[in-house]
């Protein structure tokens, strides 16, 4: 259930495994939350722990990947531009710094350089960058579209406008789902459905708490390439660890493939209220003016916005329920989603196969301690 990047790889993973499988979009392939993001590849943002275990993973994959999709299908935008995350305070500098020490003993290639030989248009009076080789970007929607693509040639079936509207049980095992399409039998089902897998869950009699967390961009008119990395700020890393449910901001920079420069972003739980509003494109433009003062020159052509899988514990839930036989989650990426999804995919069809994982599936189990006081016993 659900044709967006996490569905997509997941769907490629096990098709190449030999399993028959049905992707379910109540809508269009790519037309949710994968369409409305900037194409993130980062570890950057993440701290040491399972997240960023699974995100080391998924780079790992996507770069073994990237020949197969490219192949065949128009380029993903695939750039390993690398990432630099400022500071503009010292005490941000300070708390970079540190942060950074710790991703190193994790992994994760960070090093102390001087901001402006990395962008030249950068804020003199930042106080800290950090520089991440290992960040890079895809573009989501043909991205999302590419894995769809290889996961059709090794034998899946996509099915875009049909929409799931309850479960099929053989006794207390899950056996297919009631579509708007009539029945569909399967030996699992698996919900990938993104800030709206809360809402698919109940309907296959389960809750999950899954929610919606809005988040805006501004899109510059195209320009020369004056920013040649993903910038932000070091406040990025807090707003995305915050369950605070009120507006907050930090400025995330980079150019695209088209010669436009994307600007964000904001974080705020408001359920599926899809309003683009003044305020946050104020602020979203006024946290990006302290990186770069050159963009107060430049002009926004447009403004677009989407949701993102929020979960309490920050972690995706990755696995079978074991509170209904037979359904399965892949779901609660937040804004992680595209540089997480092949690992996703692979932890899945390792865990639906019984394959030894190459991250520690524990940690996004469904019913994992962090997780247990907001799940309630299933339905029915």
């Amino acid at each position: 259930m659900g044709a967006g990047i996490v569905g997509a790889a997941i769907a490629r993973e096990l098709a190449v495994a030999g399993v028959t499988v049905t992707v379910l979009d109540r809508s269009a392939s790519a037309g949710g939350t994968s369409a409305a993001g900037e194409g993130n590849l980062l570890v950057s943002d993440k701290g040491p722990g399972a997240e960023l275990a699974l995100a080391l993973r998924s780079l790992t994959l996507w770069r073994s990947i990237l020949p197969e999709i490219s192949d065949s299908f128009p380029s993903i935008e695939y750039e390993a531009k690398g990432g630099l995350v400022v500071a503009t305070t010292p005490a941000g500098a300070t708390a970079l710094h540190a942060f950074a020490e710790t991703q190193r003993a994790a992994g994760v290639s960070a090093s102390s350089v001087n901001g402006l030989d990395y962008e030249p248009d950068l804020n003199p009076a930042h106080t800290a960058a950090i520089f991440y080789p290992q960040d890079a970007q895809v573009q989501p929607a043909i991205a999302t579209e590419a894995l769809l693509a290889a996961a059709r040639r090794h034998g899946a079936v996509v099915r875009q406008g049909v929409e799931v509207l309850g479960p099929v049980r053989s006794g207390e095992r899950l056996s297919g789902a009631l579509t708007s399409d009539g029945e569909i039998h399967a030996d699992h089902v698996v919900v990938a459905a993104g800030p709206w897998s809360g809402e698919a869950a109940r309907r296959l009699g389960v809750d999950l708490p899954v929610r919606p967390r809005r988040g805006t961009i501004l899109v510059t008119t195209r320009m020369r390439r004056r920013i040649h990395h993903k910038v932000y700020d070091a406040d990025y890393v807090g707003a995305v660890g915050s369950n605070d449910a009120a507006l907050q901001t930090s400025s995330v920079v980079e150019s695209t493939a088209a010669g436009t420069v994307l600007i964000g972003s904001s974080r705020e739980r408001r359920g599926f209220d899809e309003r683009i509003e003044a305020r946050v494109l104020s602020a979203v433009a006024a946290k990006a003016l302290v990186l770069f003062p050159f963009l107060a020159d430049v002009a926004v052509m447009r403004a677009y916005g989407g949701f993102r899988p929020f979960v309490p514990d920050h972690l995706p839930v990755i696995g079978p329920d074991p509170r209904r036989p037979g359904l399965w989650h892949a779901t609660g990426h937040e804004g992680a989603g595209i540089v997480l999804s092949t690992a996703t995919g692979e932890l899945l069809t390792d865990l639906l196969l019984n394959r030894p994982p190459h991250v520690d599936a524990a940690a996004f189990a469904v019913d994992r301690p962090t997780l247990l006081p907001h799940l309630e016993p299933a339905r029915g």
